[in-house]
């Protein structure tokens, strides 16, 4: 599940050290040699964003080293955490409604994809079938009843079915 997200991160990572690397650099050059860099605005735009790309370089790596200790042996198996799909009822709009956990870069709450560090996610990591989570939300308070919890170890264990029986 990870592993397309490491894959953009890793593109991402490969264009930002190559404009850090060339396109900057003769940037720069090519503004110094305008003059006067007090008034040099193609200086100044172009050292912004040389400091731009150095601190999202480093928020990148940081974040695949962080995608790197992911272990799927230390997710529950019986409890919602990262990769469940969960099936709620909401109490406070009487409506049953289906969400997974994803990471931060996969979020989409139009699709139901609800990052782990999010209110409704923190909010039901650690709950069980049967649980009600009450989840502090920018529109306010609301009840999560859990109805049903698909573990990604059940999602892993449907995919080697499905191929087994595909190849079959």
């Amino acid at each position: 599940m990870t592993e397309h997200i490491k894959k953009q991160l890793l593109e991402e990572i490969a264009k930002l050290e190559h404009e850090l690397a060339h396109e900057l650099p003769i940037e720069i050059k090519k503004a110094a040699s305008l003059g006067d860099l007090s008034e040099n605005a193609e200086y100044h735009m172009a050292k912004q964003r040389q400091v731009f790309v150095n601190a999202r370089l480093g928020q990148v790596k940081k974040r695949m080293a962080e995608l790197s200790l992911v272990n799927l042996a230390n997710i529950p198996r019986d409890r919602i955490a990262f990769g469940s799909t969960i099936t709620v009822f909401d109490t406070t709009k009487d409506e049953e409604i289906v969400y997974k956990l994803v990471t931060s870069e996969e979020s989409d709450v139009s699709k139901g994809l609800i990052s782990t560090t999010s209110p409704i996610g923190r909010g039901l990591i650690g709950k069980k079938v049967g649980d009600t989570a009450t989840v502090v939300t920018p529109n306010g308070k609301r009840e999560l009843e859990i109805l049903k919890l698909i573990t990604i170890h059940d999602e892993a264990g449907h995919d080697e079915v499905a191929q087994t029986e595909a190849g079959a």
